[in-house]
């Protein structure tokens, strides 16, 4: 008799951890086969949730837009400069040069607008025949870097907005978070649910995707930003250098015709 209990009771013991083995297998499955599916955690949120989320997006796309703009301007910049350098360096008539720049059916930008400036404020000048040369020469500089300050500030144009957007997007999201949580707690209470992870899981989930929505928001408005800033420079040291060279040239031009 002893020994028919100890039997079955060794039976027993074998048992339980197979079904335990079983049931855990079978929640791992579940769980494996289970996606998130973005949509339905969005709609199911809460509305302050919502309504971060959807600045967030509209953030987004308007870094987009600034981000596409800004890649067409510079690039246009750089090509424009490319060209008049090579007519300018390419021992043309500073006159001709001028008439060209200042044919008022064309905008002028970048570098050629730089010349524009300085050399109508040069020619302005010596066409009066008085004068000190050097009187000449300062007032074309002071035309230059009015011109180059004007036309850094136009490469600079929205760079601000999207610093902006990179730099509070993280934390906008993370408000949409904690007021996910929030209302997650509260309806919980209300419902009088045990406080398991069955419970709050959805919740957090739907408070976390505003996390989410904030950093993808975040990180290509940075990264943007800050290619952008060094393009800046870089052309703003190409249009200053080129206005030191060009007033070595206009120091030597004669003072009268």
């Amino acid at each position: 008799m002893i020994g028919l209990l100890l039997a079955l009771q060794d039976t027993v013991t074998e048992a339980l951890p197979a079904q335990t083995a079983s049931a855990a297998a079978q929640a791992t499955a579940q769980v494996t086969h289970t996606s998130i599916n973005y949509f339905e955690l969005l709609s199911r949120a809460s509305l302050p949730v919502k309504l971060i989320v959807l600045l967030l997006l509209v953030g987004s796309l308007v870094s987009w837009v600034i981000i596409f703009r800004k890649a067409g301007v510079f690039k246009r910049a750089n090509r424009d400069a490319d060209e008049f350098e090579g007519r300018f360096w390419s021992g043309a008539d500073l006159n001709k040069l001028y008439s060209a720049a200042a044919d008022r059916n064309r905008v002028v930008t970048g570098l050629e607008a730089i010349f524009e400036a300085g050399f109508r404020e040069f020619s302005r000048l010596r066409d009066k025949r008085r004068g000190d040369p050097r009187v000449q020469l300062e007032s074309a500089q002071r035309a230059m870097r009015t011109t180059f300050a004007r036309e850094v500030d136009a490469l600079e144009r929205n760079l601000e907005l999207l610093a902006n957007i990179g730099s509070t997007a993280p934390y906008v999201g993370l408000v949409g978070t904690v007021f996910g949580i929030m209302v997650t707690m509260h309806d919980m209470l209300n419902s009088g649910e045990q406080a398991g992870i069955a419970a709050v899981a959805p919740g957090i989930s739907e408070a976390l995707f505003a996390t989410a929505i904030g950093l993808f928001v975040a990180i290509p408005a940075v990264w943007a930003y800050n290619r952008f800033t060094t393009r800046v420079e870089r052309i703003s040291v190409r249009y200053e250098t080129f206005a030191e060279e060009f007033s070595s040239i206009l120091q030597r031009q004669p003072g009268e015709e």
